[in-house]
């Protein structure tokens, strides 16, 4: 190994989803006047960051479908089915994300994430508005790292095209979702 790989492999840290620290949630208007909440309770993944080149992040993130929940049983089994996730077929959505293009050092510094999400077999590029929160020792000999993030997409981009007309006009469901993750990451 060259001495420029074994600088490279020394600065490479490896961070785990911390799943019950991290949350996924959305919303999106119901009858064009109501916002209705969900979130995804599967969330896991890995970071990994290069001290050498600050850009070189590379992000994996996965969140399991079936895990949807919006407070209301019959509508989550409906976005479970082939109507909106259709789970059977496509059990997790996925960001890939990196470079890092930013410098942050403090929290509340922000950033722009450019990376590929994956809906129901359908990749589309995302730019996530990401918000270092701070780094630090936990209490069991540990770091971590929080960022927060958020975006909006189009639903009907990911092949997420069932809707209802309402008799008044205008549709049940929403097409934009607004997306927003607070991940908590673990070094390994």
């Amino acid at each position: 190994m060259s001495t420029a790989e074994t600088q490279v492999t020394r600065g490479v840290e490896t961070w785990a989803v911390d799943p019950t620290h991290s949350h996924v949630e959305f919303t999106v208007k119901h009858m064009m006047i109501t916002t209705v909440k969900g979130r995804f309770g599967g969330v896991g993944g890995v970071v990994r960051t290069n001290e050498s080149d600050a850009g070189a992040w590379a992000i994996d993130i996965e969140i399991d479908t079936a895990s949807v929940d919006t407070g209301a049983e019959q509508r989550d089994a409906h976005l479970r089915s082939a109507d909106f996730f259709d789970v059977a077929s496509h059990p997790r959505l996925t960001f890939r994300g990196g470079p890092v293009r930013a410098a942050f050092s403090e929290p509340g510094d922000q950033f722009a994430l450019a990376g590929e999400l994956t809906i129901r077999g359908t990749t589309r590029d995302v730019e996530l508005v990401v918000t270092y929160d701070g780094r630090g020792p936990d209490p069991w000999g540990g770091e971590r790292m929080s960022f927060s993030a958020s975006t909006t997409i189009d639903r009907r981009d990911f092949g997420l095209t069932w809707n209802q007309g309402l008799e008044a006009g205008g549709v049940l469901v929403g097409t934009d979702i607004r997306v927003n993750l607070d991940v908590q990451l673990v070094r390994e």
